[in-house]
């Protein structure tokens, strides 16, 4: 895939074109992009993805929006679903300035080079957020290019969307942030020196240095990624209050794998929430308790037939 960033190299010919944040690439967004995919192949056309950075309402409402992935981790998961280009463009305060007419003469026909564009149903675009689906049709009619609204996907009578998956992950329903994102939700980054606690106590981890910006809090069944292949591991995200609190941090104990690990690249997905994060009254208590959480962890790669430190084939990447 084919990453372009801002203006600059104009695609060889037509394209087929979603738009959008597709932050967390979740199941409505997943819907978009097979959906263009399969268009561009019928059609000939180069499926391309017009995704921006920062998030609009950031520079829009002034606030800081949490992400629920990075920007490689979104470019990334594009890829996965067949995509050929993703143009990432800055948006700033000139691009959020564009009327509806200037995006799609400037943007759409110009630049882009669209014959179709595959937006959900929701979409928005132009100075004010002053256009939606039905403006961009009778653009297209106008100017020759194919629009098509995909229908939102709907979960327990709610929309699926991303601002509902932030929310559940911030509270702390994983389970169902992860049904409605279709995969499970997963932070990035580089594994750091800690404090070398777990490694007294039996139970040494990686300490993950991360740009992701939402960490759910509490243990997790998780699964580590590194060195391309996949563990089962268990992960602690919080400030560690049996031994005074402090920072957030993120640490995984990884079944199945010795070692120094320090300065890789790990990826840690969240398949499932143990307990809440607890101060207990001395390490030899919290030692137990982690013993029964790794018993938990086992069983639920037993079951799934992933034993610690081998791996079905489909589990290698």
């Amino acid at each position: 895939m084919k990453v372009l960033r801002g203006f600059k190299e104009r695609p060889a010919r037509g394209t087929a074109v979603a738009i959008g944040n597709f932050d967390g690439l979740h199941l409505g967004h997943q819907r978009i992009l097979r959906y263009l995919v399969e268009t561009a192949r019928e059609k000939g056309l180069i499926s391309l993805v017009l995704t921006f950075s920062p998030h609009p309402e950031r520079v829009l409402e002034g606030g800081r929006i949490a992400m629920i992935q990075t920007l490689r981790q979104r470019l990334e998961a594009i890829k996965a679903l067949g995509v050929r280009v993703v143009l990432v463009a800055s948006f700033d305060r000139d691009f959020a300035g564009l009327s509806s007419a200037e995006f799609v003469d400037r943007i759409i026909v110009s630049y882009l080079r669209a014959k179709e564009v595959v937006v959900g149903q929701n979409f928005r675009f132009g100075r004010g957020r002053q256009g939606d689906v039905d403006d961009l049709r009778q653009f297209g009619q106008e100017r020759h290019f194919v629009v098509t609204g995909i229908p939102a996907v709907i979960r327990a009578g709610r929309v699926v969307s991303s601002s509902l998956i932030r929310l559940l992950l911030e509270e702390g329903s994983l389970a169902r942030a992860n049904s409605l994102l279709g995969h499970p939700y997963e932070i990035e980054g580089r594994i750091i020196r800690g404090s070398g606690r777990g490694q007294t106590l039996g139970f040494p981890t990686a300490n993950l240095r991360t740009a992701n910006e939402i960490l759910p809090a509490g243990v997790f069944i998780t699964e580590a990624a590194l060195g391309g292949r996949v563990y089962p591991s268990i992960t602690n995200s919080g400030r560690r209050p049996t031994f005074g609190g402090g920072r957030l941090e993120v640490e995984t104990h990884i079944l199945g794998l010795q070692g120094p690990l320090y300065r890789r690249h790990i990826a840690v997905r969240f398949l499932r929430k143990l307990r809440d994060e607890r101060r207990y009254p001395d390490a030899s208590r919290l030692v137990r308790q982690v013993q029964r959480d790794i018993a938990s962890v086992r069983a639920y790669f037993e079951k799934k037939g992933m034993i610690a430190g081998r791996l079905p084939s489909d589990r290698v990447i």
